[in-house]
């Protein structure tokens, strides 16, 4: 007489390493992205359209980074968990320093010098707005871009030249025009012309107490699409390099790039140090104004200060009718 077990089906197995398989072939797809952006990071291969453009985002990558290291985890998936955890924590390790404040924040006991950088979208951010920004930081020197004929008289209507009186001014139409203005005296030092036709004020400030300052309001050309992108890379890297046994230089203003741009890198290595990420605020995305917007936030402008300048505090604040937030920074400048 047959037996109950005699009389049962074998499973096919065949089904069960099918699935098995996929599941092996799904979980590399997923962690191959973030290997391959791991490494355009880390070797600084982000140049091009839409390369500078999508590596901004990053942060987001490496957050995103952490679903496919968790279910190749949770699937048992030995060598795709390991690899996705390789790509993890070379992101974290570009990012994460940016939440945490620099152990050295530079001098704290030298004269202060408060700076705000606004963007003012082709001249038509509220003035009243920026003027009132001024007043309650107690804002010592202003960086304007996209700078019109048409903002210049909204702002000294509003009030700015009775506050900042000092200014260094080239109001452009467009989004190509450019200025300082400042508490204390200023030289003006020109216009400095990229080939884009985008453009910087540069300003001598003389600051009580302090040496020589020299403060740029920055603004290249946007990596919009691919012609925008090679522009941008052309004008990035006429930045003004740290002169550090000279004047002091502030570059103030919309960089058009994070601190994963590996041209933005570039200039901070010739002896500057981005403000926000000194004081652990390299995270407050200064655009886009608005997050209602379908697009996440990214750091794209920027208070880049010489390397024996210290920070106090970095901050941004909402400004109507730009598509920029303001950022503000408290400095120490070095004595003279």
């Amino acid at each position: 007489m047959a037996t109950t077990q005699d009389t049962l089906p074998l499973l096919p197995e065949k089904p069960v390493k099918r699935r098995s398989r996929w599941w092996s072939v799904v979980m590399w797809l997923l962690a191959v992205p973030f290997v391959a952006w791991a490494a355009l990071r880390l070797l600084g291969l982000d140049s091009g359209f839409p390369a500078v453009q999508l590596i901004a985002f990053t942060p987001y990558v490496a957050v995103a980074s952490l679903v496919p290291l968790v279910v190749a985890l949770l699937t048992k998936r030995v060598w795709p968990a390991v690899i996705t955890a390789v790509a993890t924590v070379a992101l974290a390790a570009c990012v994460l320093p940016r939440w945490i404040a620099d152990s050295d924040p530079g001098p704290q006991d030298g004269p202060g010098l408060r700076v705000l950088s606004v963007n003012m979208l082709m001249g038509g951010a509220d003035a009243g707005t920026i003027v009132a920004l001024v007043r309650d930081l107690h804002v010592d020197l202003v960086a304007l871009q996209e700078y019109t004929p048409e903002a210049k008289a909204a702002l000294n209507t509003a009030g700015l030249d009775a506050m900042l009186p000092n200014a260094v001014s080239y109001p452009r139409p467009g989004v190509t025009g450019s200025a300082v203005y400042s508490r204390f005296p200023v030289t003006d030092l020109g216009y400095r012309h990229f080939p884009s036709d985008f453009g910087q004020a540069q300003a001598g400030v003389a600051v009580p107490g302090a040496t020589d300052v020299r403060v740029e309001s920055v603004h290249p050309c946007a990596p919009a699409d691919a012609h925008g992108a090679a522009c941008w890379e052309h004008d990035i890297v006429r930045e003004p390099a740290a002169t550090p046994e000279g004047a002091v230089n502030l570059l103030i203003g919309d960089f058009n790039a994070t601190l994963d741009h590996e041209k933005f890198r570039a200039v901070l290595d010739t002896g500057y140090r981005d403000a926000a990420d000194v004081a652990g605020a390299g995270f407050a995305a200064s655009w886009p104004f608005d997050e209602r917007w379908f697009i996440p936030g990214v750091v794209l402008d920027h208070v880049v200060a010489d390397k024996r300048v210290g920070v106090r505090k970095v901050s941004v604040h909402r400004v109507p009718d730009s598509d920029h937030k303001a950022v503000f920074a408290e400095l120490i400048l070095p004595k003279g």
